[in-house]
């Protein structure tokens, strides 16, 4: 697909100047000396299509994403992928954006709600298959593969709570063979308070990359125990190179800046923490203790959750990334 095939479909360019040729330091290192609007084409699928691997009759929609390039000049940088929640592009991820910006890092911003006509899903996930956002990510890699300024074999997909799970998903061989066409082998995946309910066909056959899951010790939208039991099963499988830190304390998105300091109701909020669901053949997610197709009327699924920010946490988990990153491009 060529980058630029109209003005609706092309490049807009909000920072295009170039900047002094050292890095910045301080606040200065946090803004892009060039931001670019990349847009890409997807499609909207159903999870059986996308289990199945036949996107045959899949509305096809054009997203965009937001790459925010951390250096001037013409080299290739690292660059980390940031897929959103279920809420859209929000301050968690400007946050991320300018912090990993300063640490060197380029970002690509995938928004995968505006080209759909969606704002949110908080209040009702069956707007969205949870898988398309997997393979919106792999059409992301198709335009970072083609960027002058993007090093393919330093690239990282980071997301968070639905985004997390498409994150941590990506990583799954079988997905990445039906739907990734870009030729990058992702560094790394660091899912952040993902949703860990869905046990996959072959979920345990995952890249040799490193897999690091952040989450929040008091999150009760994702809770991290769900992650803790897939982890014992990819440790079990012999997948070594899969680790997760939970922050005590911690809720769900407690890395966003402007969230809430004192915990409080999602009201309506949607969240499959009591539901134990499985993938059968066919690309069916079904509900483990029925045995029924699984649909967002289901018992298990509940409302009301808790959100809520935390700034030590917050610093802690950039750390934590950062040093993630820094190990997973050195071994590149």
């Amino acid at each position: 697909m060529p980058v630029m095939r109209s003005a609706r479909f092309g490049l807009l360019l909000l920072a295009g100047l170039a900047g002094p040729a050292h890095a910045e330091s301080g606040e200065a290192a946090e803004y892009a000396p060039r931001v670019e609007i990349r847009a890409f084409e997807s499609l909207t699928l159903s999870d059986a299509q996308f289990l199945s691997g036949n996107g045959e009759g899949a509305k096809p929609v054009t997203l965009a994403g937001t790459l925010r390039i951390a250096r001037a000049g013409s080299e290739r940088l690292p660059t980390v992928i940031l897929m959103h929640g279920s809420g859209g592009l929000g301050g968690n991820i400007e946050f991320w954006q300018r912090k990993l910006n300063a640490g060197g890092y380029s970002t690509f911003a995938i928004d995968a709600f505006s080209g759909r006509g969606l704002t949110s899903v908080n209040t009702d996930q069956a707007l969205l298959g949870r898988t398309t956002m997997v393979l919106d990510i792999y059409r992301a890699l198709e335009v970072l593969a083609r960027h002058p300024r993007v090093d393919p074999e330093r690239v990282a997909i980071m997301g968070f709570s639905r985004g997390g799970q498409a994150a941590l998903y990506a990583s799954l061989t079988r997905f990445d063979a039906a739907w990734n066409r870009s030729g990058i082998r992702p560094a790394a995946y660091l899912p952040v308070y993902p949703d860990c309910s869905i046990a996959f066909l072959g979920d345990t056959e995952v890249s040799p990359s490193p897999i690091r899951i952040l989450a929040g010790g008091d999150d009760d939208y994702n809770p991290a125990a769900a992650c803790m039991a897939y982890l014992d099963r990819l440790s079990a499988a012999g997948r070594k190179n899969v680790a997760m830190e939970v922050y005590h304390g911690g809720q769900h998105v407690f890395d966003n800046p402007i969230g809430p300091t004192t915990p409080i109701v999602a009201a309506g909020a949607q969240t499959v923490r009591n539901c134990a669901l499985r993938e059968e053949a066919g690309g069916r997610i079904v509900n483990a203790r029925t045995g029924a197709p699984f649909a967002y009327t289901d018992a298990c699924v509940e409302t009301g959750p808790h959100i809520g920010s935390d700034a030590g946490l917050r610093a802690k988990a950039l750390k934590t990334t950062l040093d993630h990153l820094n190990a997973a491009f050195a071994a590149r």
